[in-house]
């Protein structure tokens, strides 16, 4: 007995998106490069009946399905982009383009998002409209922006917006649902340290970046551990360091890079503060000049406990409560947060795990796999959420 597919139809749809899914894997394109996989999801959708239109975005494309009433406007967001990643699973459908993998599992989203238009386009009425979001470049934090600057909320009437990203940590057959803050806000910070090189033998002669370089890292970290709540969380992470050209030479400057997440919006807005306080006062303790610059990318993907609630009823629905997970906050960051602070939405997990097939290996892995019996349940829970928006809303 299959407890997710209760009949034929259930699955024959279950093996025709273990298909799609093959195939979206076995040709990824990066971002603002997904060409190939546009037109796939175009030909598919089109052959449902929706409208599509492919000018936004650069490589995105908007679908929108009508039903026979006039009401809601309900809104799938799938992101389309791989990663520059060689493949090392050595599946039958490997990735065929050099280089380039869906390690991060976006061939999911896709297939999940096609799974339930096709589920709602085969039933009779429905009362409001499905419009199919398809977004590229969410691994360079660009796509949603794109989609913004380009007009989607001004071309199409959105009243609530959803989404899903697989979770290789929760097994298959299971969903993660969380209200409030699930997926990290996410800010770059570069930093530079300039002091004044010259001969390494004589530092009397200098002001060295490089030993106040050493403080300004070290101070860094005590923001997170005497600044912020031991309640909440934030992470500040440094993952490049420039600087110098010869062992006896010290340098003019060093230039630093890293990554600030935080989930609470009043943390965020102090730590570009906190960091400069910092940085400058290290550096200007050691004779040095420090300078940052606090570039915010992604706010939090925080989720309303009303669509909390809608997202876990639709769930529950298909694969009953016992299979709902509340989930660790991942300090990941999505940018599905920037349509969130445009209309209402909810993001959600999709347990995608299975030691017993291999799928073990986290996002981002050239070993990363998924358990494909995850596909109907993420379509069918899908389309059960869109059923339920509209409902909520008429």
């Amino acid at each position: 007995m299959d407890p997710y597919c209760n009949s034929d139809s259930d699955r024959g749809l279950r093996e025709e998106l273990k298909v799609i899914y093959r195939h979206f894997h076995e040709y990824p394109e990066l971002s603002f490069q997904e060409e190939q996989t546009r037109a796939f999801i175009a030909d598919f959708l089109e052959g449902l009946g929706f409208q599509v239109d492919k000018q936004i975005a650069k490589t995105g494309l908007v679908a929108v399905l009508k039903g026979k009433e006039t009401g809601p406007s309900i809104a799938w967001r799938a992101d389309m982009d791989a990663l520059p990643i060689m493949e090392g699973t050595g599946l039958p459908y490997c990735s065929s383009n050099e280089g380039v993998m869906h390690a991060c599992g976006h061939d999911v989203h896709m297939t999940c998002a096609l799974g339930a238009a096709k589920i709602i386009a085969e039933e009779e009425n429905f009362p409001g409209s499905l419009i199919m979001i398809f977004q590229p470049a969410e691994e360079l934090n660009a796509g949603a922006k794109t989609m913004i600057d380009d007009g989607l909320f001004e071309r199409y009437k959105i009243d609530m917006i959803f989404g899903l990203h697989n979770q290789p940590d929760t097994p298959s057959g299971k969903v993660a649902i969380k209200a409030g803050g699930l997926m990290a806000a996410v800010d770059r910070i570069e930093i530079s340290i300039t002091g004044k090189g010259g001969h390494g033998g004589v530092p009397h002669r200098n002001i060295d970046p490089v030993v106040a370089t050493a403080s300004v890292i070290t101070n860094l970290q005590s923001i997170v551990s005497r600044n912020v709540d031991p309640l909440d969380a934030a992470v500040i992470s440094l993952g490049t360091i420039h600087g110098g050209t010869a062992n006896n030479i010290i340098p003019d400057s060093i230039e630093i890079t890293g990554t600030v997440r935080t989930f609470d919006p009043e943390t965020r807005n102090r730590m570009e503060s906190s960091i400069r306080r910092v940085v400058e006062n290290s550096a200007s303790a050691f004779g040095c000049t420090g300078g940052l610059d606090y570039i915010y990318q992604l706010p939090a993907v925080t989720n309303p406990p009303e669509l909390t609630k809608l997202v876990y009823e639709a769930a529950a629905e298909i694969i009953g409560e016992n299979n709902i997970v509340d989930p660790t906050p991942s300090t990941g960051g999505e940018d599905f947060s920037l349509f969130q602070e445009r209309v209402p939405g909810c993001f959600f997990w999709l347990g995608v795990g299975n030691p017993d097939k291999g799928a073990i290996h986290p996002w981002h892995s050239p070993l990363f796999r998924i358990d494909e019996d995850s596909l109907i349940i993420g379509a069918r829970v899908a389309s059960e959420i869109i059923r339920r928006a509209w409902k909520e809303l008429s």
